[in-house]
């Protein structure tokens, strides 16, 4: 049975949202009609476009940019400050309205979310009525409008719900791509970001179909992972199914909007190391172990996109769930700058519950040793020289990396032990009594 997706997306949320709440204060201006923006402070690193309206975009404002050049660019420009409590309540309203409708539903981010309406697809006349009639129910009910994207991958979904907005429906299917996608500048692929657009014109690929054509073997070898990921997106290859949570599921999660956009790797593995810290210390005062890791990773841009993995073993130990976020954002990551970066912990179950052991197990950790390459060869070094920071994290063999099966690997005992003995330092002396040899600042 061919699996039927729509991707549902909030046009202009932040902008929609806050000029509805002035409409019902008695605000006479409809902020979607005239040139205007949702914008924020500088000193706090929100100095920058949100969302804009469809005129203000006809003056050339794009989101992600500073809001002095917006005001360059249209001096009339009306700026409303976010009010991320709205927001997120907004978000909340429409998730249960469309739960409601169907209970298969991944979200995204605040305005965005995937709905596999392959079971429910009996009770409408076709996709595109049903996603007509969920459209126009919104803006009716709500007051705000979405573009829905339909497809049978969750990839071709949401680049249709890019196409010509808003309050629109948009099909593309797997046999529509040549037409409909392949014609579009290579940008305008999802996951496709200014670094990765610009080696690609290097290579004379200007358009997705370009991509699609071209052999994987040259892709992979300029862009690595990341240019075998776009290569399959362009040719609509995605295997995913929408992850619905289910509704009594819990997590454990912890995310930081960085002091500057990260450019660099290590860069991103340091507050990943504390993130995961953070998190599995959490788990760990609750009793908790985490069956699911996932990362999130919102672009300079505010493009937001995130992985999650199925670990071999639920845990609570730090490295492990440092590990598997790691190679999540190293799958993840498009090589633009970063803004904020989140990870969380999901299938949650209690310590108490017994545990499968793997034969695998025996003598190391669960994922990776503190020491073993990363599975993404194009930058396991990097991780190797971040990890030789971390003073309790890195031991070394005959002066090279020890191997995952050497005696030198920490074995998940060993690692649980050790974090237990952190917590019981801590507990008692503060948080600041034992950190990280990475954490610490050079002279």
């Amino acid at each position: 049975m061919e699996q039927i997706i729509f991707h549902i997306d909030v046009n202009s949320a932040y902008l929609s949202w806050s000029s509805l709440k002035k409409l019902e204060n008695g605000d006479s201006i409809d902020l979607r009609t005239i040139p205007a923006i949702v914008g924020g402070d500088m000193e706090r690193r929100h100095g920058v476009v949100l969302a804009k309206s469809i005129p203000a975009k006809k003056y050339g404002v794009v989101t992600g940019e500073p809001i002095v050049n917006a005001l360059r660019k249209c001096p009339s420009l009306v700026i409303e400050s976010p009010d991320h409590a709205l927001y997120n309540r907004k978000s909340r309203e429409l998730m249960h309205f469309l739960s409601d409708i169907c209970p298969e539903i991944e979200q995204l981010s605040v305005d965005e979310c995937f709905m596999d309406f392959t079971p429910i697809k009996n009770r409408y006349p076709s996709p595109e009525e049903a996603a007509e009639t969920i459209k126009n129910q919104i803006r009716d009910s709500f007051g705000f409008t979405v573009n829905i994207g339909i497809s049978d991958k969750k990839v071709l979904a949401k680049m249709a719900s890019d196409f010509k907005k808003p309050d629109l429906v948009h099909t593309l299917y797997s046999r529509e791509i040549d037409k409909k996608m392949w014609p579009l500048p290579v940008s305008s692929l999802y996951m496709c970001g200014r670094s990765s657009a610009e080696a690609l014109r290097k290579l004379e690929i200007k358009t997705i179909g370009d991509l699609a054509k071209t052999r994987v073997e040259i892709i992979v070898s300029h862009l690595k992972s990341h240019g075998r990921l776009l290569w399959e997106y362009a040719n609509g290859i995605d295997d995913s199914t929408v992850a619905a949570a289910p509704s009594e599921a819990k997590g454990i999660g912890n995310s930081i909007t960085l002091p500057k956009d990260v450019t660099v790797e290590t860069e991103a593995f340091h507050y990943l190391l504390a993130l995961s810290d953070s998190v599995a210390g959490r788990l760990r005062k609750a009793g908790q172990l985490a069956g699911m890791i996932s990362v999130e990773i919102k672009y300079s841009s505010f493009k937001t996109a995130s992985h999650q993995m199925t670990l071999t073993n639920p845990t609570n130990i730090s490295q492990v769930i440092y590990d598997a976020s790691c190679r999540l954002f190293l799958e993840l990551w498009n090589g633009s700058p970063v803004r904020l970066l989140g990870v969380r912990s999901s299938k949650l179950a209690d310590t108490s519950e017994p545990s499968q052991l793997s034969l695998f197990d025996l003598g190391t950790s669960s994922l990776f040793s503190a020491d073993s390459p990363l599975p993404s060869d194009s930058v396991a070094e990097s991780v190797h020289l971040h990890r030789a920071k971390d003073s309790y994290a890195t031991q070394r063999t005959s002066g090279s990396y020890a191997t995952k099966n050497s005696p030198a690997s920490p074995s998940r005992e060993k690692l649980a032990a050790l974090d237990k003995t952190l917590d019981a330092i801590r507990q008692k002396y503060g948080s600041s009594a034992v950190v990280r040899g990475s954490f610490l600042k050079d002279d």
